[in-house]
Order: structure tokens, then sequence, then C-alpha cells
């Protein structure tokens, strides 16, 4: 593939990397559930560390004993390979939340959650462990007054102040995001509403030496569903559109890059190494994470398979010790791109695969996400005046909704009336919906309730025909108020 772009794209492969990843990223901020992710805290708090550290360690191990690596060698490749990479997880946790598995106890929100926090927390290593390696390392910095640390002692303040900064500049960036678009003579479609906030998101991820911009973006989306919850849902709608060009495009160029020359001599090596990390190392920190929380066991051994995709990360700082010339940075690179081919598909086939199986099944939050439903609307008509306004209402429901219409009509015994003209007139005013013009006989009320049943509508059109006065009072027509009383689906009356 790398053969088949240009150079100009490939140049510029890492800028739009960034750009889709902040897109998803987005798209799970504004998928987050307050309450969940509050009952869930801990447990998201320990999954952004314990799982990460366990990996990082036991893979340092390895590579020490395999590849012969000194003590930061083998923790610089721990970090590349324990970084989890929001490109396969944030979208899978959010078809999760579609599906609603797991959102009884907020499942997908923890797992979301922690694996930002644990990209925060090996970054900040990653970066720790090149200063130490390389040339440019400060043996200690004196804060005013006097103090002085190590860069290793500061590096727990970096991570919180890491953090903190990303969630007090994501705040303070959606309330300006919020004032912006609340102007009208500013933002009067979807379109731009995206675009103010796309550009926020990578002005604060370009901007983010002192900040996670990861966590920046994922927090500004749940701010936005805090702050103005019909503007999350606009946004929401257009970020699942976007997505769908951004997923080519990303995975397109994390192919593109990928260096399967790297792999040469150390497939063997690197496969168990990628297999000890994953196995021991996260899933005792994954088991540990959830030690004392109300997850069930089946729930628990759904965490590794759930969040240990790598890709995004790992295809934008693998190369960078070899680039540098870190000693062994060639074998970095290769247990790097291994680790993409591997972990990435076998990680999404997973979770799809054992979702289902080891999470409960709960009821789907439709505020924090978007799922797919089909309209079918069920239009019955007559030979009466209202049989327009019937079919006009019912062709303005199916384009509203992109649904489909089945226009019925009931021939009675006495029935001298032909449906063939209304069948015309059907074709004229749904001529741009998929409709289906159906005839059959019997009682009226009874045809229209069991072709509803029958073909699955999700609504019922008629019209509300009065009629029989008596005393000065007009009552519902026997028809619509039988359907209303009898129907188990929703009932339109048209007037």
């Amino acid at each position: 593939m790398a053969n088949l772009l240009s150079v100009d794209v490939l140049n510029i492969a890492n800028e739009l990397r960034t750009i889709a990843v902040v897109i998803i990223l987005m798209k799970a901020g504004l998928s987050l559930d307050r309450e969940k992710l509050a009952k869930q805290s801990t447990v998201a708090l320990r999954l952004g560390f314990l799982p990460a550290i366990g990996e990082v360690l036991i893979i340092a191990i390895a590579a020490m004993l395999i590849f012969d690596f000194d003590v930061l060698t083998g923790l610089l490749l721990g970090c590349v390979i324990g970084a989890e990479s929001p490109a396969v997880i944030v979208p899978e946790m959010l078809r999760l939340k579609t599906l609603g598995l797991g959102v009884a106890k907020g499942i997908p929100d923890a797992i979301l959650t922690g694996s930002i926090l644990s990209d925060v927390l090996l970054l900040l290593v990653f970066n720790l462990l090149m200063s130490l390696l390389g040339k440019e390392y400060i043996q200690s910095i004196t804060l005013p007054g006097g103090l002085t640390f190590t860069v290793i002692q500061l590096l727990p303040l970096q991570i919180i102040l890491q953090i903190l900064l990303g969630l007090v500049f994501s705040y303070f960036a959606t309330l300006l995001l919020v004032y912006i678009l609340a102007k009208p003579n500013l933002t009067q479609n979807v379109v731009k509403e995206i675009l103010f906030t796309i550009c926020s998101s990578l002005l604060m991820v370009n901007c983010s030496q002192y900040f996670s911009g990861y966590l920046a973006t994922m927090s500004m989306g749940f701010f936005l569903t805090e702050l103005n919850a019909p503007l999350a849902r606009r946004l929401r709608d257009g970020f699942k559109s976007l997505w769908i060009v951004a997923e080519i495009i990303l995975f397109v160029l994390m192919g593109a890059t990928i260096q399967l020359q790297a792999l040469k001599n150390i497939f063997l090596p690197s496969i168990f190494i990628l297999a000890v990390g994953l196995l021991f190392g996260r899933s005792i920190g994954c088991y540990l994470s959830t030690w004392g929380s109300n997850w069930n066991w089946q729930e628990k051994l759904f965490l590794l398979p759930g969040n240990s995709a790598k890709a995004t990360i790992q295809a934008t700082i693998g190369t960078i010790p070899l680039s540098q010339g870190i000693a062994g940075g060639e074998i970095i690179l290769a247990v790097a791109t291994l680790s993409i081919l591997i972990t990435a598909p076998l990680g999404a086939w997973a979770t799809n695969a054992f979702a289902p199986k080891l999470l409960q099944k709960g009821e789907v939050d439709l505020t924090k996400v978007n799922v797919a439903s089909h309209t079918l609307l069920l239009a019955a008509v007559d030979s009466s005046p209202l049989a327009m306004k019937v079919l006009k209402k019912a062709g303005d429901l199916a384009r509203q909704t992109n649904g489909k219409a089945i226009i019925l009509y009931v021939i009675t015994i006495h029935d001298e009336y032909s449906p063939e003209a209304l069948k015309v007139q059907t074709h004229h005013f749904l001529s741009d919906i998929q409709c289906e013009f159906i005839t059959t006989t019997g009682n009226i009320p009874e045809e229209i309730i069991k072709t509803a049943n029958k073909y699955g509508a999700t609504d019922v059109i008629l019209g509300k025909r009065r009629s029989n006065p008596c005393g000065g009072r007009v009552r519902l027509g026997s028809v619509s108020k039988t359907v209303l009383e009898t129907s188990s689906i929703p009932v339109i009356l048209v007037e």
C-alpha cells in the first residue's frame, strides 16, 4: 500500500492520524455516561494504571532475558507495547454501548476512560526513558524555593498535572465552544458546529505540551454532553458519519507505515514477549483493577480482550527509538510492528466474539449513543378525502426518518370503490419513498392491526374521522377508536 500512496500523503500521515484519533475520541466523550462512570470511578482509575504497569514490567523482564536489554531499554519496549489503541478500543466499546452489553455496570465507560489514562501514563514514562537513554537527560530540577527533585521523582506529579490540566483546559474550552455555538449568527447548521468542535480539539492536541491532549479531547465530548445535551446529540450524529471516513484513512495509513522488514529474525521471540505481556502482566493488572468491585468473573475476564489492542500509539512512537539511535531500537520497532499486526485484529475480533457471552445485556441509554433503528409506517387509507392527508403524513415521516411505508386499503363487503386510483395517487405522493401498496378484505380495524403486526410496523397512521352527531357532541369514528384501543403499536391520527 505504501507504494501506491504518494510521498506527499505519507509525509502528512501523522497529521491525518491525529485528525482521525481526535474524531473517535470526541465520539467517545460524547457517549460517556456520568452516572455509570461515577459508580465505576475507582475501577476506571485503576484500569488506567495497573494493567499497563503489569504489562510494562513483564515485557521489560522478558526483553532483558531474551534480547539482553538493560533495564531502561526493557522498560522503553514495555511502554511502546503496553499502550492501548483508541482506534480499536473506542469503536468497540461504543458498539457495546449501542447493543446494551455491560452498560448496567458501566463497563464500556470504565474501559474507555482507563485506556486513555493508561496512554497518558505510558507516554509520559516513554518520554522520560527517551531522555534517560539519550543525550538530553536533565539530572535534576530545582523548583522555586530551593527544592531540588530528580526527573524520576517528579514523574508522579507530572502525571497528576497532565490529567488535571487536561480536564481544566477541556472544561473551559468547552464553555467557550458552547458559548460560540449558541450564537445563531455564527453557526446555523451542524456542519459548522462540527468544524468548530474539531478545530477546538485539534488546537488542544497540538498545544498539549503540559497536559494530555487525548484526555482533553475526550473530556470535551463529555463536558459538551453535560453542558448542552441537544448540541451533543447533533455532534454525535455528525461524528458518527465522520468516523466512517476517518476509520478508513487511519487504518490505511497505519498499514502503509508498518515496516515488515523489521521482523526478519525476531518473529518468534517477539510473539513470546507479546504473549507473556498480555497473558501475565496485563491479566494480573486487570484482576487487581476490579478487586473488590461488583464485577462478576465473566466481566473481569472480558477485560483482557476488551482493552488489549495495540495500533495507534505503537504506529506513532514505535519508530522513535530507532530514529534517535537508541540501542535496540530496531528490535523495539519490530515488536511494535508485530503487536499491531496481531493484537489489533485479534482484539477487535475477541471483543465482538466474547462480549455477548461474558457481558450482561442492559437498557441502552439513547441520550448517550446512536442506535440504528428502522422505521416502517403502515398508513391505512380509504375512499374519503382524508386519504390524501394520511399519505402526505406518511411521506413526511418516512422522509424524516429515512423509513419505509406500507399503504393498506381494506376492501369491505359492500365497497364499490376501486383502489386503483388511490394506488396511482400513492405512487405520486410517495415516489421517493420505498413503499408497498397492498389490499386486504375483512373487518377494517382487525385488518389494520393484523397487517401492522405481520410486517412489524413501528407506527400506524390513519384518518381521524368524526361522525354520528348526538346531542351536540361529535364522537370519534369507530375504526380509529377501535384501533386506538386495541393496537399495541403507536397510532398517529390525521384530521
